[in-house]
């Protein structure tokens, strides 16, 4: 069984020791694949904001005059998280806005089917009123908790390989618990060196022999 040492020296052995080596390589796929649907859905709009802003009136939560900068500005958001995703700079920071983003996605969608409204969501373009048989709430709801899941996932295990952050921000060496329990042992030195030094002074001068008692 192997076994791991984390910088609190804590050893993690068997499947978790697997998970921890593992877990940068994973995050990497995690990173690049959370980076394709802000990349995806942020073009799809930014193409056509019009269209955009469009989607956003559909779900009537914002009055006319924030539904166009909404509208217009929530596509360069998108590609905005993409781009620092696929360089993989701040990613647990731009995990966190991706999760709060995704919630408020879900959110609107669950509002729209509570009251009753037929419209598409617009998550990867166009949007806006459909009819009440081409509605697919649930679906959508669902796929958003699978990217939910992804940027979760980012959240917990931020460190991921070809990232801008291990770069910038590498972690200590695996040897680091090493020098700790090296400097450990010098703080025991001394009670050792005075040990043996009152281990010297019984002895005679100029012999290995102990001094016995004195005779009188």
């Amino acid at each position: 069984m192997t076994a791991t040492a984390t910088p609190n020296g804590v050893q993690v052995a068997g499947p978790l020791a697997s998970l921890r080596r593992a877990a940068p390589w994973i995050g990497l796929a995690v990173r690049l694949g959370l980076a394709f649907v802000w990349a995806y859905a942020g073009w799809e709009k930014a193409v056509d904001p019009d269209r955009a802003a469009y989607a956003v009136r559909g779900y009537d939560l914002l009055s006319e005059d924030l539904v166009k900068p909404v509208g217009y500005a929530l596509p360069y958001l998108e590609l905005g998280l993409a781009v620092l995703l696929v360089v993989g700079l701040g990613t647990r920071l731009v995990a966190a806005l991706s999760a709060l983003l995704l919630l408020v996605f879900i959110a609107g969608i669950a509002q729209a089917w509570a009251r009753g409204l037929a419209i598409d969501c617009g998550c990867f373009g166009g949007g806006g009123p459909v009819a009440p048989d081409r509605t697919a709430y649930l679906e959508e709801i669902l796929r958003d908790c699978g990217f939910l899941l992804l940027a979760g996932w980012l959240i917990v295990f931020p460190r991921t390989r070809l990232s801008a952050d291990a770069w910038l921000f590498p972690e200590e060496p695996p040897y680091v618990d090493d020098e700790y329990d090296e400097d450990e042992d010098d703080t025991d030195a001394p009670h050792t060196d005075a040990a043996e030094n009152r281990g010297d002074a019984n002895r005679n001068p100029g012999t290995r022999e102990l001094k016995g008692p004195e005779i009188t």
